[in-house]
């Protein structure tokens, strides 16, 4: 089978969060098992753009509403990521550094999924599943069905694969215009709740619909930011498959971003000498516990409850344990958490941003990830941090009440909570000093953690069912 994923980002091109690290991934595991997998993302001006070799494919004239534009694909021309990658460049729109965050977005990502259904359109021949990711290219099921001009697509299966259903992609019915003239029969197929919804379409267009763990797509028909109702309507054809990890990039036995290498067999020697290596950077005590957060400081995060549950933690527990915290995102938590390196007694820092290099260390230096999160579709870090023999400390939500079973609990690895408030957190962090002072028990979880399998092999295997079934 040939399939065409198209989304905003791709690791290691581009990427914000798991969204990048699953199309960075699961193309390249469809390819090892026979399969022909491609992605489609828009030309960011990005160090990978520069660093990679590439050739003009194709290119195109077409429109957004009343503004007609050239688009551009190009295609990487080593295969250096194990699967064929194209760009779409629009000149003054797809040509930007930042993935999000501009006030145009979304005339920026409907100009891209334009440019893809055209140029898909100009093929001699047809993909067998067209596989969109989030809102960023929900519109196009919508597009190869209703839109007049690209109706001789419409017999290719679309799937739509929710990471976050959190961004919808509003657009007010003024912009109605941009996509492509289509049947206006069809109009309840764009609009939920009086606006032009992308996903929402996405998800009535699409043949299939997946979410990327099994808790998520139940939780999505009991709180989807205002969809609800749309998920419980459609559940018939909606599968929850949880992502993978790359198995070849989070391998602390040869990860390029780490200098003392370990295994299974070695991981109390090899992450004690990373430890050493975290703490003295950001001089922290190497006899404390080292607990770490690493993501986007937001509040579906649960970020910003980090400054009080620290606090709170140092008054009641006492300055037991070292906090570390790489991130960035709402400015208020970030002034709170930079606010609190002025208190730390030789037991917290704060590395305002992102780095990837560190934060591969930050996994095989630290003894527990805490993810405090209110929203977690599948959650790929506690699987990072397991490969690396790091104990994960979640919410019980989403993909984290799929892959973390309490220690308490027969079988377990892990420290779950039920609720995402200070109180909660505080709980696990004295649970996580407790855990790490019983040297035996924590040596029989690390190594019974970096045994589980989250590769992408089982994964795709539902994928590829799932493709088959259409």
């Amino acid at each position: 089978m040939e399939i065409i994923h198209v989304s905003a980002e791709c690791y290691p091109v581009a990427k914000a969060g798991g969204l990048g690290d699953v199309v960075g991934a699961l193309p390249k595991y469809l390819n090892e098992a026979g399969h022909i997998a491609k992605v489609v993302m828009p030309m960011y001006r990005t160090k990978f753009l520069n660093d990679n070799d590439w050739e003009v494919v194709h290119k195109g004239y077409t429109n957004l509403g009343s503004y007609w534009f050239t688009y551009t694909i190009i295609k990487e021309r080593t295969n250096i990521l194990g699967f064929d990658l194209y760009l779409v460049d629009i000149f003054g729109l797809l040509d930007r550094t930042m993935i999000y965050g501009y006030e145009d977005d979304a005339q920026r990502f409907t100009s891209f999924q334009i440019a893809v259904v055209d140029w898909i359109s100009s093929w001699s021949h047809r993909p067998d599943v067209i596989h969109v990711h989030d809102h960023h290219a929900g519109l196009i099921p919508f597009m190869v069905k209703y839109c007049y001009r690209y109706q001789h697509l419409q017999n290719i299966p679309t799937v739509l694969t929710i990471h976050n259903a959190q961004y919808q992609g509003w657009m007010g019915w003024d912009k109605s215009s941009y996509i492509p003239a289509w049947d206006p029969w069809k109009r309840g197929m764009l609009d939920w709740k009086e606006m032009i919804n992308p996903l929402a379409s996405g998800v009535k267009c699409a043949w299939k619909v997946t979410t990327v763990s099994h808790s998520y797509l139940d939780e999505l028909r009991v709180t989807a930011n205002g969809m609800e109702a749309l998920f419980e309507y459609e559940k018939g054809k909606c599968v929850g498959i949880l992502n993978g990890i790359d198995n070849i990039v989070w391998d602390p036995s040869t990860d390029k971003y780490i200098n003392d290498h370990y295994s299974v067999k070695t991981v109390e020697e090899g992450k004690l000498k990373n430890k050493k290596l975290l703490c003295e950077t950001f001089d922290l005590d190497i006899n404390k516990p080292l607990i770490v957060f690493i993501g986007r400081l937001v509040g579906e995060k649960g970020a910003d409850l980090l400054p009080a549950a620290i606090g709170d933690s140092y008054y009641y527990i006492g300055r037991k344990m070292n906090f570390l915290i790489l991130g960035s995102g709402f400015p208020q938590v970030e002034i709170e958490l930079e606010h609190l390196k002025s208190l730390s007694q030789g037991d917290y820092n704060f590395y305002a941003g992102y780095n990837e290099s560190l934060s591969h260390l930050m996994y095989a230096g630290s003894d527990f990830i805490l993810m405090p999160s209110r929203v977690e579709p599948c959650g790929l870090n506690q699987m990072y941090a397991m490969r690396y023999g790091t104990v994960p400390m979640v919410r019980n939500t989403g993909g984290l009440r799929d892959t973390v079973i309490d220690y308490g609990e027969a079988g377990g690895y892990g420290i779950r909570f039920n609720n995402a408030i200070v109180g909660d957190i505080t709980q696990s962090i004295w649970r996580a000093v407790e855990l790490y002072h019983d040297s035996e028990k924590m040596e029989e979880i690390r190594k019974q953690m970096m045994e589980l399998d989250f590769s992408w092999e089982s994964s795709v295997k539902q994928y590829i069912d799932l493709y088959k079934s259409l």
